[in-house]
């Protein structure tokens, strides 16, 4: 099914909006966060002025109600992801949370001094600096998977790597930066076969692959709403019900306790004893009416609408003197763009082309090591999914030649 862009578009009112006279959003900076659809709006603005209510304790109508509609939204995300329980999927403020959430409990209570976890060199800083800091506190050892010139992960490295029997392999299934796809379910089986668990940065998959828990197999997967045309301030962690039972909770206090007495606690059961204190309630129904959204759009769908742009930008881009990409070629990417164009600051870049309208990001995207390996201090970022158009690839093309014409 092709996706009706017209339609769609009519769905997210940001995207009508003229920032000054004559001058019409162009939003290609998705990677970072996306937009939100009018029934994700609608969805949060109907729960504050009908069902607002705390969530479990209350036996009142409106705390019951409450209380369904948050774990509604959570029965249908662990469906979203093909999750074979909703008890798998822990609420928690991002995708950031979710990681820290492994390293702070699973981590900490099963790695010890010399323990080897294998991580990327293509990796956000939310997948490094919680590993950086269990390193420094309990002296484990870190490994990173080298990316190729062309922005693949060397898996014969990694085989290699493997040799060594590290107890976490970390990884991200799409890097924000260069947009390479990973193998992800091959990465995960070779780290169940040398004895490893594996956790996936799912934060830039999510929004624009179909992920199978069942078929994909991590025993950790982290995701947040905000990339997926959700609200901000919520995302998850899914585990395997044998490994989530056995780690100790995260935080303490309100909802993740079965019993409390002066000099002792008893937790609860999954998912509530990851779940400390007054959840984001509001923001999980939004959470649920955003994959909603997704899923009656298709993600096979919106995955081939986003190849189809991507593969159009990167012949657009390609075509500019002086500008370079990164990153593979479309077929092995998502919508992803970042590039460096000669005698240009990435941050002059962005601020050329934002004042015709058109955001994309510019920086080091929160992954310093990897900028560092391509010997760069930072990129511009363009990134596309399900509402955007050809015609606004057209104009980031157009904008970048005025760019060049500014600086000679």
């Amino acid at each position: 099914m092709t996706l009706d862009l017209k339609k769609i578009r009519n769905d997210f009112p940001i995207l009508g909006r003229q920032l000054r006279p004559g001058v019409r959003l162009t939003y290609l900076d998705s990677t970072a966060t996306a937009q939100k659809p009018l029934q994700v709006i609608e969805a949060m603005d109907e729960f504050y002025r009908k069902f607002n209510a705390n969530i479990h304790r209350g036996v009142h109508t409106l705390a019951e109600e409450s209380t369904a509609l948050y774990e509604g939204a959570r029965e249908r995300i662990a469906k979203f992801i093909n999750a074979s329980s909703a008890r798998q999927v822990i609420y928690t403020r991002n995708t950031t949370e979710a990681i820290n959430l492994v390293a702070y409990s699973w981590a900490r209570a099963n790695l010890k001094q010399g323990d080897l976890v294998i991580l990327t060199e293509m990796e956000h800083h939310s997948n490094l600096v919680p590993w950086h800091m269990l390193q420094a506190e309990r002296g484990i050892e870190l490994e990173f998977i080298p990316v190729t010139q062309d922005g693949l992960l060397d898996l014969d490295a990694y085989k290699t790597l493997l040799e060594r029997q590290p107890k976490l392999v970390s990884f991200t299934h799409m890097s924000n930066v260069l947009g390479t796809i990973n193998p992800a379910a091959e990465i995960v089986h070779l780290a169940h076969q040398a004895g490893s668990i594996a956790l996936v940065d799912g934060a830039q998959s999510a929004p624009h692959l179909k992920v199978d828990m069942q078929a994909l197999d991590a025993d950790f997967y982290a995701f947040s709403a905000h990339k997926m045309c959700g609200p901000t301030g919520i995302g998850v962690l899914y585990g395997k019900t044998t490994l989530l039972e056995t780690m100790p909770p995260f935080l303490g206090g309100g909802d993740m306790i079965r019993e409390v007495k002066l000099r002792s606690f008893r937790a609860n059961s999954l998912p509530h004893k990851f779940e400390a204190g007054t959840p984001a309630i509001a923001e999980a129904i939004g959470f649920g009416a955003a994959v909603d959204y997704l899923t009656s759009l298709g993600m096979d769908n919106i995955a081939a609408h986003e190849h189809e742009i991507s593969e159009y930008a990167m012949e657009r881009l390609e075509e500019i003197p002086g500008l370079k990409l990164f990153g593979p070629s479309a077929d092995k990417k998502g919508g992803v763009a970042s590039f460096i164009l000669d005698g240009v600051h990435p941050h002059d870049v962005a601020q050329i082309l934002d004042q015709d309208g058109i955001a994309v990001r510019a920086g080091h995207h929160c992954a310093q090591p990897l900028h560092e390996k391509f010997q760069i201090p930072a990129t511009s970022r363009a990134s596309f999914y399900l509402y955007n158009t050809k015609e606004e690839v057209d104009l980031l093309v157009k904008g970048i030649y005025k760019v060049k014409e500014m600086f000679g």
